[in-house]
């Protein structure tokens, strides 16, 4: 009996494979030219020509970016996006936020990033790449208000370093999400093992499917391609996956969620985050580049035989 059958007599959703490397909607446009042709793109920047705010929607903390030219600060091109948090008690909040004109079911989330390699900052940050589904009325930044399925879904991909017995910086790997199940007023952290916070001693439900995968500290100072995929649940279902990639590789899978309960409520933000909600040890920063958002896996950015290798 096939695995597929059995799932489906016993009423186990199968769970379709994920593709990896470089077979992705990237594998056919080298070095990403022409990428932001494709059907399937929803929006394409390199940082290579204009500001930030001419392309995103919105662009936060304006005296805390700059378009970095050094050669180690940028992964392709000549331009990169760098956000910087000051040493300072208080919390501040970079960003630059793309909204789509109509929401999707399934979205895609690729760019390249590189902390600054000396690093270091423990407790609340949000320092990654960020998909959305906001009801409308509602605010970009809602802290503290707890999806209840019909309001809200967010998935960050980012590094976590808790205040106590903090492990190297920048932290593990891990997706930070509102929904409805939601521990706390906060957003779970969902790592690639299957641990999710607060109240670890609480498996999270991932469902039969679920594979632990190692957790992740990756190096500092070194570019990395992300991506990050979201696919909404159908209501009524648990159907709803949050994926993540690191360098082509799958790294985490999280199936079996719930994440909305109307199908109205679609994926129609993302964004780039640097947020540090006390930065008491030093200026940190962090870079951005190659971005693109899509309704399938982009993967990394394939070479281009007459160009000079790309800074991974």
């Amino acid at each position: 009996m096939s695995l597929a059958l059995l799932a489906c007599l016993v009423g186990v959703q199968s769970l379709s494979a994920l593709p990896e490397g470089t077979i992705g909607i990237a594998g056919k446009y080298p070095g990403d030219v022409g990428i932001g042709n494709n059907a399937a793109v929803i929006f394409h920047d390199d940082f290579e020509t204009g500001l930030p705010d001419e392309k995103w929607d919105n662009l936060f903390q304006r005296h805390c970016y700059r378009m970095a030219t050094e050669v180690a600060n940028v992964h392709g091109g000549k331009r990169s996006l760098e956000f910087w948090v000051p040493k300072q008690q208080g919390e501040l909040s970079n960003a630059v936020v793309k909204d789509f004109d109509k929401g999707y079911d399934t979205v895609f989330l690729r760019y390249y990033s590189k902390f600054d390699s000396g690093f270091d900052q423990t407790g609340s940050s949000h320092n990654g790449g960020f998909l959305a589904a906001l009801s409308p009325g509602l605010p970009f930044a809602t802290p503290g208000v707890k999806a209840d399925g019909r309001n809200k879904f967010i998935a960050t991909f980012e590094n976590w370093r808790e205040d106590e017995n903090p492990k190297p910086s920048p932290g593990e790997l891990n997706v930070y999400c509102y929904h409805p199940e939601q521990r706390s007023i906060w957003g779970d952290h969902f790592f690639p093992s299957g641990t999710v916070l607060p109240f670890s001693y609480k498996p999270g439900d991932f469902g039969p499917s679920f594979v632990k995968r190692t957790d992740i500290i990756q190096k500092l100072g070194q570019w990395y391609c992300y991506e990050l995929m979201v696919q909404a649940n159908t209501p009524g279902k648990r159907d709803g996956r949050i994926a993540c990639w690191l360098d082509g590789r799958l790294i985490a899978d999280f199936p079996n969620l719930r994440l909305r309960d109307v199908a109205s409520l679609k994926i129609n933000h993302a964004a780039l985050d640097f947020h540090i909600g006390s930065n008491r040890v030093r200026e940190n920063r962090k870079w951005y580049d190659d971005v693109v958002i899509a309704t399938s896996y982009v993967g990394p950015v394939a070479p281009t035989p007459s160009s000079s290798p790309r800074r991974g």
